[in-house]
């Protein structure tokens, strides 16, 4: 009899709901946008008794959770029914979830592409999307904090805090890149010291199964592997262990121009030593022209004895689809210098449409804006309901209306 009261009982709460998500939370919605201020911050209050209900509500599905009919509860109920966060350890001994697959890769705002970037990552995510992958591909603006913008995803740090609880000092002193920049700088930003933390924030906040990486970045891979470990160990299974995506051909990572042991960076003080994808003609051919070689006039491939000849020809075989030994029987009877003239060639033919197709976003910043916007609203929904599974196992207190109104003000914000 209990059951079956209880079971009347929320079909007419979740019409309640329904009527309040509907008829009642566009409005307070609204009303905060025109004030310019946080969702449900200062005219909540307008609707307390519909605000007290739903708390109400939420108390008596904790009551009455053990209750088979709990299992029956529709939509709008299970956005609001959120388990009471105990903190507590919980059991890993169940059979971990069947992850879908799902890519997650991003690339620092710094507005400087060039060919490494272009062949190593851009080129790749081009022909996983295209493959009708899940995938999702982020602009790291946290991990840029130098320049003047803001994550669209505050859930990034958010669970970033989380997982620096779990790690160590040590551990993160021995990652590389902490090694490499700490040692130039004087005073080492803590940013600087946590900043893989937040890599794996950013992959785990989107139950990300795989990771497309470069070997150097192959360590804060593994450091987002262990921390979903610990985390799942700790607190129950939450995060997939990601899986990093590295392309078995080491010849994708194309060297710098004026240092061939070096590979190519955007970081580099010289601008010579990359190609930019928004390079002019001229300025490519002159920095080909300009490149680093020896003093063997023949065009052959050889990594360890010849790395400025060998990764001209590397940079030719990837934009041809030709293979070195192809290459290397075309080229017989060139010095290296009249090859830098067909490599150059072989660069300006590749380069130049995709400067084109990027002058052209430029003057489109509308269109950029809108692309942004949809995919932040995409992001925002799956971060949303990993963050509350996080904070509700962490034990952190969830406020009941937060998954439910960000979704809403979305909605309300892409049509105002």
């Amino acid at each position: 009899m209990v059951g079956e009261s209880f079971s009347a009982l929320l079909v007419t709460l979740d019409h309640f709901i329904s009527r309040w998500f509907k008829d009642l939370c566009p409005a307070v919605a609204a009303e905060a946008f025109a004030r310019n201020s946080n969702a449900f911050s200062q005219t909540e209050l307008t609707y307390n008794v519909e605000f007290s209900a739903i708390l109400t509500i939420c108390r008596l599905l904790r009551m009455f959770k053990t209750l088979s009919c709990s299992k029956k509860l529709s939509g709008n109920l299970r956005v609001l029914a959120l388990n009471k966060p105990t903190g507590k350890r919980c059991s890993s001994k169940k059979a971990a979830p069947n992850y879908l697959p799902r890519i997650f890769s991003g690339i620092q705002p710094t507005g400087d592409v060039h060919l490494g970037n272009y062949l190593g990552a851009i080129q790749k995510w081009v022909e996983l999307q295209n493959s009708n992958q899940d995938v999702i591909y982020s602009i790291v603006d946290m991990h840029s904090i130098t320049l003047p913008q803001q994550s669209t995803v505050s859930m990034h740090t958010e669970l970033c805090w989380i997982l620096s609880c779990l790690t160590t000092m040590p551990r993160l002193a021995h990652l590389p890149q902490f090694k490499e920049k700490s040692a130039t700088v004087k005073d080492v930003p803590l940013g600087l010291y946590i900043y893989p933390v937040l890599q794996a924030a950013d992959i785990l906040l989107y139950k990300s199964t795989h990771v497309p990486v470069g070997e150097d970045q192959l360590q804060h891979l593994q450091l987002a592997q262990h921390l979903a470990k610990l985390f799942n160990g700790k607190f129950g299974e939450t995060f997939p262990i990601p899986h990093s995506m590295i392309n078995d051909d080491s010849s994708c990572r194309i060297r710098s121009l004026r240092d061939p042991t070096k590979k190519m960076s955007k970081s580099d003080p010289d601008p010579k030593s990359r190609l930019q994808l928004t390079d002019e003609p001229e300025v490519l051919l002159n920095k080909v022209k300009k490149a680093i070689t020896d003093f063997t006039s023949e065009v052959t491939y050889a990594v360890d004895e010849r790395p400025g000849v060998s990764n001209l020809i590397t940079i030719h075989s990837l934009l041809s689809g030709k293979t070195h030994d192809e290459i290397c029987r075309e080229a017989q009877g060139l010095d290296t210098g009249r090859y830098k003239l067909v490599v150059a060639d072989v660069v300006i033919e590749k380069l130049t449409p995709i400067r084109e197709r990027l002058l052209e976003l430029e003057r489109e910043p509308q269109y950029l804006e809108e692309v942004l916007r949809k995919g932040g609203e995409k992001a925002t929904d799956i971060a949303c309901d990993c963050w509350h599974e996080v904070r509700d196992k962490v034990g952190l207190s969830n406020n009941v209306l937060s998954s439910a109104s960000k979704r809403e003000l979305g909605k309300l914000q892409s049509s105002l």
